[in-house]
């Protein structure tokens, strides 16, 4: 890509693999306003249900279309969950809306796309460009296994090992922001002591702060892919206003996208 994103969009390197391109979108670019929009411009809301006008929100999807060098996004509707859904299996077309929390894709010219505004984008390639997936990791699909699941159905759809994947983590909250309860770090401890890691005691009486970033790369690790191999995380959506859309910082408030596609 040669083309000069906005502030706080961040194109993402698949080293050795130079078929994959990625990009995480912030909230500068668009055409959006009042809660959804840029700051100090238009907002690049992607979200169609989140209140803002759908003709604007086309027109952001259009705008996001002309940028991606050809490559056109297959948008989810995401739960929360960690279903995960083969494009190329499902015939889904370019624009199309499909239920899951993550999906991936073999073929050209289809991007694989997740909405955030705090949860976790998480981008993943399988070697020699031979495929993509993107997945949606909140902290209940996260501690559900959609990275775990992402990661086995691309290394089984491309006939690879785990240890051959690549992954990226997007903008999402940070370790700082992220105030949760006790069920939530018994929910990630039922799972593997090792997660505690990831929880420091909060200000207020029983309460935890915890790092969805340690969370995933945990869970990718788990997966089988390697350290050298996950990149990204450290960018905190809750402490950039200007930069990024936060569901929690704002409530009311428009979605970014995380995408990964195949030349």
């Amino acid at each position: 890509m040669t083309i000069r994103w906005p502030p706080g969009w961040i194109e993402t390197a698949w080293p050795g693999n130079p078929r994959v391109r990625g990009l995480f979108t912030g909230r500068r670019g668009g055409r959006s306003e009042g809660a959804y929009g840029g700051g100090d411009g238009g907002g690049m809301n992607l979200g169609s249900h989140v209140g803002d006008e759908p003709r604007t929100v086309a027109a952001n999807r259009e705008c996001l279309l002309g940028m991606l060098e050809g490559a056109r996004p297959v948008w989810l509707d995401q739960v929360h969950g960690c279903d995960l859904v083969d494009l190329d299996a499902v015939g889904a077309t370019a624009g199309a809306t499909v239920r899951a929390d993550a999906s991936l894709v073999t073929q050209p010219g289809l991007a694989a796309s997740v909405l955030v505004a705090d949860c976790l984008p998480v981008l993943l390639a399988a070697p020699d460009g031979l495929g993509v997936a993107a997945a949606h990791a909140g902290w209940r699909g996260l501690c559900a296994g959609v990275l775990e699941r992402s990661a086995a159905a691309l290394a089984a759809r491309c006939r690879c090992d785990a240890s051959q994947l690549q992954a990226w983590l997007g903008p999402a909250i940070g370790p700082a922001h992220f105030e949760v309860g006790p069920e939530v770090r018994e929910a990630f401890g039922a799972h593997g002591a090792s997660a505690l890691r990831a929880f420091v005691p909060g200000a207020r009486p029983d309460r935890w702060m915890a790092d969805l970033f340690a969370l995933a790369r945990m869970r990718l690790l788990e997966a089988g892919l390697v350290p050298e191999s996950i990149f990204g995380g450290g960018v905190c959506t809750v402490s950039e206003p200007s930069l990024y859309y936060s569901f929690r910082r704002d409530r009311t408030t428009g979605r970014q996208a995380g995408l990964v596609w195949l030349l």
